[in-house]
């Protein structure tokens, strides 16, 4: 099995996809042989930490993981990868696979890291699109950590994550073909009524939720945090939690008018088992910022 999270002393950079992969294994197996970038903001931040390693713990290294996806899943695949049971769930989180990591081990295994901002640097909307993506991401996990807490479900830091993570087939897109991705969108706008994952399928060739999923198993993540993410099991109340989590922040990602949001409320409110009129009042509350 291919090892992608390997660091390179000088990282290099890959070079996009102009044409689609024809299947899901095709797609599967080009992920896993590259090496994925993250946000120049934490490949700073990291080198940043490096030189003063001996004040850095595993909680100021959760925070700064944790707010980039890329550098989430490179983590958690690291650290699933040296479980010596595979079906192990000790390690479903950031934080406690850094602590069961360490410090120094995390700096030695990951060095200077390739940023999405060199990727893209030649596709300055891409770059856009994708800084959209991971903004949106953030708003989908804080609506979900809502949800789940006033739900009492003791899965809250796994249902964030998978909230958080939901969209990284989509982002990993943006970053290694981003013509193509931007041809998707070029396609939406001009007709918004088409659905995102049909246009996906049609450029791509392949469900995008078939790759996340399909990743995650590769890279051996948890098996709660898979299963919370497998929008195929929507009957189970955490993956409807993450689920609506998601559509929610999509569906207001440029304001509260979206026709399909009282639907949305609707179907947040029987989760919460609350009138609509109190789950709306709920999400608002929730996306207001401080």
């Amino acid at each position: 099995m291919a090892a992608p999270f390997v660091e390179a002393a000088a990282p290099a950079l890959a070079a996009h996809l102009q044409a689609p992969l024809p299947n899901l294994a095709a797609w599967t197996r080009f992920f896993l042989q590259s090496e994925i970038p993250v946000l120049q903001a934490t490949a700073d931040a990291l080198e940043a930490l490096r030189a003063d390693e001996d004040a850095v713990n595993a909680g100021m290294l959760a925070e700064l993981v944790d707010s980039d996806p890329f550098m989430t899943l490179k983590v958690l695949a690291h650290v699933a990868a040296q479980r010596r049971k595979p079906d192990s769930t000790q390690t479903e989180t950031v934080v406690s696979s850094l602590v069961m990591m360490g410090v120094a081990p995390f700096f030695r295994t990951f060095g200077p890291q390739p940023t999405v901002q060199q990727q893209l640097a030649d596709q300055p909307a891409a770059l856009q699109a994708l800084l959209a993506l991971i903004q949106r991401a953030n708003r989908a996990a804080h609506f979900a950590t809502g949800f789940a807490v006033h739900r009492e479900d003791t899965d809250v830091a796994v249902i964030r994550q998978a909230a958080f993570l939901n969209d990284f087939a989509e982002m990993l897109m943006v970053c290694f073909c981003p013509a193509l991705e931007m041809d998707v969108r070029s396609m939406q706008q001009a007709n918004p009524t088409l659905r995102t994952a049909s246009l996906q399928r049609f450029v791509f060739n392949i469900d995008l939720s078939d790759l996340r999923q399909e990743l995650m198993q590769h890279w051996r993540l948890s098996e709660l945090l898979v299963r919370i993410s497998d929008g195929k099991h929507a009957d189970h109340p955490s993956v409807r939690n993450v689920l609506l989590a998601v559509r929610l922040a999509r569906h207001t990602e440029h304001g509260w008018d979206n026709p399909a949001l009282p639907d949305d409320i609707d179907e947040i409110a029987k989760l919460l088992n609350a009138p609509p009129r109190v789950a709306r009042g709920f999400v608002y509350k929730i996306d207001q910022p401080g």
